[in-house]
């Protein structure tokens, strides 16, 4: 996998060969390039509360052991498999600036979120816990963007919305049609990124694929009831099921 570094020098070498000037395609390659990590980052997040459902939702189970530490270290985990960052080396990776600054933050507000759960995820007798991937996305978005001003979600289509705090905007729902063409690639970070506002802010989505542990609520049969009481979509494996999306300002 490809180390950010030359990533940004790739970005870099687009904005020249369009005709940026080289201080602005540097800032502009940037910007894409801590957005693309912080929406990895905080995919990371999801897939590690996705890869404890079962120990969650345990009604036998009392402490599970699931602290916010244990979270951390899973998500960091995650996120050097996926991007090459080691964030526990943060200040020596070759990553932007502002980025060494927001991905620290993204961490501690997901954990943030696992602490503020703790009574409920420990509560024995009970099944299901409304702890999912998408209740800690929302909610440790919410967290990141109040502290640092930098505006991250997750975004899915009006045809799956369930959540009105996650409703796409205009920019979003036209890049998640680009994400649900088919020939469009389900493997790897294949994030869009995007100059807008004159050139003063950078919009960049990382795309959401179901996978095998999204179908149980959002798949087949289709208008039944899930376990959340909502009702499946009946998507399939691989289909679209929304984005991260980030802002940056120059």
């Amino acid at each position: 996998m490809k180390r950010t570094g030359s990533i940004a020098t790739s970005l870099l070498s687009f904005f020249l060969a369009i005709g940026f000037a080289p201080s602005t395609a540097w800032a502009d390659a940037e910007l894409a390039e801590t957005g693309r990590l912080l929406a990895i980052l905080h995919d990371s997040g999801r897939v590690t509360i996705a890869g404890v459902q079962q120990l969650i939702n345990d009604p036998e189970k009392g402490d599970k052991g699931f602290t916010a530490e244990v979270f951390e270290q899973r998500m960091i985990e995650k996120f050097r498999e996926r991007s090459g960052v080691d964030l526990t080396k943060i200040k020596t990776e070759k990553v932007p600036e502002q980025a060494k600054k927001l991905l620290p933050m993204m961490v501690e507000a997901g954990k943030k979120v696992v602490a503020t759960y703790q009574p409920i995820l420990n509560k024995q007798g009970l099944a299901y816990k409304n702890f999912i991937p998408a209740t800690w996305g929302t909610q440790a978005a919410a967290i990141f963007t109040a502290r640092t001003g930098t505006y991250l979600k997750q975004t899915t289509t009006d045809d799956v919305l369930r959540n009105p705090k996650n409703k796409a905007d205009e920019f979003e729902a036209a890049v998640m049609k680009k994400f649900a063409d088919p020939a469009y690639p389900r493997q790897g970070e294949k994030v869009i990124s995007e100059a807008v506002d004159g050139g003063k802010t950078t919009r960049v989505l990382l795309p959401l694929f179901h996978v095998k542990g999204c179908l149980p609520c959002h798949g087949e049969p289709k208008l039944e009831r899930d376990i959340s009481g909502y009702l499946r979509e009946g998507a399939k494996l691989g289909e679209l099921a929304g984005a991260i999306s980030v802002k940056l300002s120059k």
